[in-house]
């Protein structure tokens, strides 16, 4: 059977269908085959359909039987709608309902409080009951609205922050590609300006050598120079 744990109030389910031939069933012309109760008049009746009206009866298939359950049209007291607001307090705390913010736990079991208040109302009311039933259910059309509007914004945002993550990773390569570039110039650099100053020591090695010929040389010279000197003198002497 299906779970009755909710503040909207049911009758006791109804064997509507044993079918023992066919397993298959039309439930939509179960409501014709409830059990007749006795009437207390056009005016229950009339609330019992538009109670069906707000909240379809619960069907489902037990095997071959079909089970039914209606929303209850028994009138509510005041103690009644006391009990509700402590059972809804009980529940809340019991569920573990935030008191602020987003929760689909307590914004169900206001729901089902709201249902209980309209069909309690429907029956002081059945014109009362039915604007309280547009009401609800503009409500939910309203907070379906929103959570799409949620929904698709969550799936926006993460394209963005996929693509964003996406371009963050080509940047972060090429970001690395030109580090290793950068490291790889600065390598060749290093050996170029090594190269350079080893061309350089070797170039003034070579030229203090130069130096040191020519200077070698120019002595050479000079000696002779002075040699020659001295033997045309000794020579002049000789002939004077």
């Amino acid at each position: 059977m299906v779970a009755t744990d909710s503040f909207l109030k049911y009758n006791n389910p109804v064997l509507v269908i044993v079918n023992k031939t066919r397993k298959s069933v039309k439930i939509s012309s179960a409501s014709s085959q409830l059990p007749q109760k006795e009437k207390s008049g056009p005016i229950k009746e009339s609330n019992q359909q538009i109670l069906n009206t707000i909240f379809p009866p619960r069907q489902w298939l037990e095997g071959d039987k079909l089970w039914m359950q209606q929303v209850s049209s028994a009138a509510s007291t005041k103690e009644d709608v006391i009990q509700l607001a402590e059972s809804l307090d009980k529940k809340l705390h019991q569920k573990g309902a935030k008191q602020r913010g987003i929760c689909p736990t307590r914004r169900e079991l206001y729901s089902q409080c709201f249902d209980e208040l309209i069909r309690q109302e429907t029956l002081n009311c059945p014109e009362r009951g039915l604007l309280l039933a547009c009401v609800r259910d503009e409500l939910l059309m309203t907070v379906a609205a929103h959570k799409t509007v949620y929904e698709d914004s969550l799936g926006f945002d993460r394209r963005e922050n996929l693509i964003a993550e996406q371009g963050k990773a080509d940047l972060e390569k090429r970001i690395s590609d030109l580090e290793e570039k950068n490291d790889e110039l600065k390598k060749q650099l290093a050996e170029q300006l090594s190269k350079y100053e080893a061309t350089e020591i070797k170039a003034i090695e070579i030229q203090q050598l130069e130096e040191r010929r020519h200077s070698e040389d120019v002595h050479a010279l000079e000696r002779s120079i002075q040699q020659l000197k001295d033997q045309m003198t000794q020579i002049g002497t000789i002939m004077d």
